[in-house]
């Protein structure tokens, strides 16, 4: 009688071919089933909704995140992040992607609101799972470095973009607000709203001009991201792994942070309904409250686990399902930003010498200062420094690219306060000032 490890070797060697595998999926697993979408695709039988958007988004999501992660070089500066959202950007722009296979990832993405799904899922595990003295702490903290950093990166920004001969105004308002504006939607589209307003013009004439900055922006921090998490590995004594605030008790937060409990399936759907339940709570409360939706909602649940309110078992469920999200979407999701939310001509259009050396200095200057005031607040330089770059990032899409490249994505919290506060803050600033100097 064989014994199971015998039977495991002996089908092991029986099936070379299926040890390969292109994410989770053996690689002949994984052909027949992108086969089979894409011929629906092509016939008119993929389904225009949540089955045919994720269907489409898996099989590129899980092919192009895997390339990433084998590519030389690429893999170093966060290439699965950069294919998943490049590539498809790049196949929409050639019309390499059918029309059916665009409709199924539009209805997903957007008639679903599947990124905000993705969001709440991340910022209501990551906050409930996290210990309490990291989130308190890191909460007080974070603040120093992001100051430093957006005042690090506007006298880099305007400095190399007068030396390049852009000049000081349109370096300050064209290149380097739109990177810290906190992305398209809630950074881009006011900000275009209010240089229309002071000037006298239509925001369409904006649009144009701050979404490139803010797409390379983007990418610098997505590399940097990536190269981060590098300098991790060669020097761990720079990195707590996650965690962003030294405590003293530091060994003792990981073990208690990494120490695995049983996947209990019904409280992962408890924490699915906590995760949706924050959501609604932000969009109700906006009513009343002048603070953007998923400000609330991030403070909300703050304040839920820094005073011990939610039950453990809660806490574990929505943490459970925070690292199922993680592990299993974040590489589709990226594809379905490439497609709808990345316009390749813009990127493309944008990529003169002084443009791309002013975006550099601008993301550079403001992740350098992070890592390097983080020793004076008991931080991670590492840690720091990747939440600072999340305020150079594209809104949540941009937090969830860069925080994968980097492989901290229980930081979303804090970058979820990086990107919205501090990039509600520059809206305002570049508004007033612009209005000051007519």
């Amino acid at each position: 009688m064989k014994t199971e490890a015998q039977n495991a070797a002996s089908t092991t060697r029986e099936h070379p071919f299926m040890a390969f595998k292109i994410g989770p999926l053996p690689l002949p697993i994984y052909l027949i089933l992108a086969a089979i979408i894409f011929a629906a695709s092509v016939y008119g039988k993929l389904p225009a909704d949540m089955i045919g958007g994720i269907a489409v988004m898996m099989v590129m999501g899980m092919l192009l995140g895997d390339i990433g992660l084998r590519v030389p070089i690429l893999k170093e500066i966060g290439g699965p992040a950069i294919l998943s959202i490049f590539i498809p950007s790049v196949m929409v722009f050639y019309n390499l992607i059918n029309p059916a296979s665009m409709k199924a990832i539009t209805a997903f993405m957007k008639g679903s609101n599947f990124l905000y799904f993705y969001i709440s899922c991340l910022v209501t595990g990551s906050i409930l799972g996290m210990q309490r003295v990291v989130l308190v702490q890191g909460f007080l903290r974070m603040f120093v470095p992001l100051l430093v950093g957006t005042a690090a990166c506007i006298a880099a920004g305007v400095a190399v973009g007068t030396l390049t001969g852009i000049g000081a105004y349109r370096s300050f308002f064209y290149v380097v607000i739109p990177i810290v504006s906190g992305g398209v939607g809630e950074g881009i589209l006011p900000l275009s709203m209010a240089y229309a307003e002071i000037t006298g013009l239509t925001n369409d004439k904006f649009i144009p001009q701050l979404v490139p900055a803010a797409m390379l922006g983007n990418v610098f921090a997505i590399m940097a991201a990536g190269y981060l998490r590098r300098l991790a590995e060669r020097r761990p004594e720079l990195s707590g792994n996650g965690v962003l605030v030294k405590s003293g008790d530091d060994d003792l937060i990981r073990a208690a942070q990494s120490a695995e409990k049983p996947v209990d399936f019904s409280l992962m759907g408890a924490g699915l309904v906590l995760a949706m339940s924050f959501f609604v709570f932000g969009q109700l409360a906006n009513l009343f409250i002048p603070i953007p939706a998923p400000i609330i909602m991030i403070f909300s649940a703050a304040l839920i686990k820094a005073f011990g309110i939610m039950p453990a078992k809660m806490e574990q469920g929505a943490y459970h399902l925070y690292r199922f999200i993680t592990s299993s979407l974040t590489w589709p999701l990226l594809v379905g930003v490439g497609v709808l939310y990345t316009p390749w001509k813009d990127v493309i259009a944008a990529i003169t010498p002084a443009y791309i050396a002013t975006c550099f200095a601008t993301v550079a200057a403001m992740i350098t200062s992070g890592f390097c005031i983080a020793r004076y607040l008991k931080m991670y330089p590492i840690e720091s420094a990747i939440v600072t770059a999340c305020h150079s990032g594209l809104g949540g899409t941009g937090d969830v690219a860069i925080l994968s490249a980097s492989n901290r994505m229980e930081l979303m919290p804090f970058a979820q306060i990086s990107t919205r506060i501090g990039g509600a803050c520059m809206v305002v600033i570049a508004a007033i000032v612009m209005r000051m100097l007519g």
